[in-house]
């Protein structure tokens, strides 16, 4: 290419682009991806070819829900491990939940506070999401204006006493004002009241567990949160989504013009109630892992797009806290390392395609936040690759996991899809196990 210093082309028979997967040579320059070529395209003099043969080229993965805890939980996790454990796992961008760590993200100090803690430990990009609470309507604008990409509330308790959750009037208030300068409000979707009805039961039944979340408590706080949505033209989009239930009521709401978006996870869509031992609590999430024809449900939303993207909400905690009780355990599954053989092994199980989980779990995620240079293989993005093994095979070892904790409910699971390598701007930054020093830079709303 005339007038383009290309440092680097990549090549694989198999590149997943926004038009399908094909042969392709990719070309980079300066972190940016100047071109995509055939094959056999010439290498540019002074180019440095990495040809990857058959293992396939995907858009370096996006990450929108992760609860990093750091500062004030690095016990649970921290971005030094989260980041090793995201790159690993093909993962380039994260975007950290406001919540669990100390602060919360919920003023534009904290966040400034957050970002400094990041800064020197991040192995990917790191961005930030900022917390919506019954007292900090008037902090919203300022952490908007200071680069946050979004609000996040629960409208059920949250888990922990410095984020409470928002009731229905609180909602409006928030959601007036985010809407107000364009913002967008991301919910933990669980209504209190149809949780407080639901029989409580403790113990280590995994049955009185999945009976004390129904799916009606996220049916109907779903369509609470439509409805104000709809009312003050909000943008809106709904978190770890596990009732396939909601699915019409969010196809309806669309159909209707309101803006709302949907994300499921890798544990509601690989793993299933029925396998889930009582008391083994490194299940525990909420909402919940449900039944088998559920998840069927929750497959058939995101082929037919009513599910965008597909995030880890990787929340871990330390192994204590994972106690055999279910009603007393934290709630949370750590799988920012495991997502994406997760989902393929799913996914081609079912039929899909490589460029159907990349569409979900790097392109859809990108362009929930607004993240331009994301999201896929073309010319203008950033040089960001996960290049998988798609036919190669593992089984999860926890000792070999890289986040702090090495609790997760994949021990001993057989997945599809072995990440050999992991680019951030041109810059191999994982490749075998093996992890680069940390490159990452911090990411900021529209820059």
């Amino acid at each position: 290419m005339p007038g383009v210093d290309v440092k680097l082309v990549l090549r694989s028979t198999r590149v997943v682009t926004p038009e399908g997967t094909r042969p392709a040579a990719v070309l980079v320059s300066g972190g940016t991806i100047e071109a995509v070529l055939p094959y056999d395209a010439e290498v540019p003099a002074g180019a440095r070819l990495e040809d990857v043969g058959d293992h396939a080229v995907l858009p370096g993965l996006v990450d929108t829900h992760v609860h990093v805890n750091d500062p004030g939980r690095t016990e649970w996790e921290g971005f030094w491990t989260a980041t090793r454990a995201a790159a690993a796992g093909g993962i380039t961008t994260l975007l950290d939940m406001p919540l669990n760590s100390l602060p919360p993200t919920t003023t534009a100090e904290h966040l400034r506070i957050k970002q400094e803690v990041a800064r020197p430990k991040a192995h990917i990009d790191v961005g930030f999401w900022g917390g919506a609470l019954p007292d900090n309507v008037k902090d919203l604008r300022p952490l908007h204006d200071a680069g946050v990409f979004g609000f996040k509330c629960f409208l059920s308790p949250s888990g922990v006493d410095e984020f409470p959750e928002l009731d229905q009037e609180q909602l409006a208030r928030s959601l007036a004002e985010i809407a107000g300068f364009g913002g967008l409000l991301i919910v933990h979707a669980e209504d209190p009241h149809e949780l407080a009805s639901a029989p409580q039961r403790g113990g280590g039944k995994y049955a009185d567990f999945l009976a004390s979340r129904p799916r009606d408590a996220e049916n109907q706080a779903i369509e609470n949160l439509i409805a104000q949505a709809k009312r003050l033209n909000a943008r809106v989009h709904v978190l770890h989504l596990s009732s396939s239930d909601a699915l019409g009521t969010i196809a309806a709401a669309r159909r209707e013009g309101v803006r709302v978006t949907v994300e499921s996870c890798p544990h509601f869509l690989t793993l299933t109630a029925e396998e889930v031992p009582d008391g083994a609590t490194e299940f525990k999430c909420c909402p919940p892992i449900r039944e088998a024809s559920n998840q069927d449900a929750l497959w058939a939303g995101l082929a037919d797009g009513t599910i965008d993207c597909i995030v880890s909400d990787h929340s871990p905690s330390t192994a204590d806290l994972k106690t055999p009780d279910f009603a007393t355990a934290w709630g949370g599954i750590s799988s920012l390392q495991l997502g994406l053989p997760a989902i393929w092994t799913e996914a081609r199980r079912r039929g899909h395609t490589l460029d159907d989980v990349a569409r979900w779990m790097s392109t859809a995620p990108a362009r929930l936040a607004g993240l331009e240079q994301k999201g896929a293989v073309e010319a203008g993005r950033d040089a960001d690759f996960a290049v998988l093994d798609p036919e190669a095979t593992f089984t999860v070892d926890p000792a070999e996991l890289q986040h702090r904790n090495r609790v997760t409910a994949y021990a001993g699971k057989t997945l599809h899809g072995v990440v050999r390598s992991t680019w951030l701007r041109g810059t191999r930054i994982a490749a075998d196990g093996v992890l680069a020093d940390p490159t990452g830079r911090l990411l900021e709303r529209n820059h």
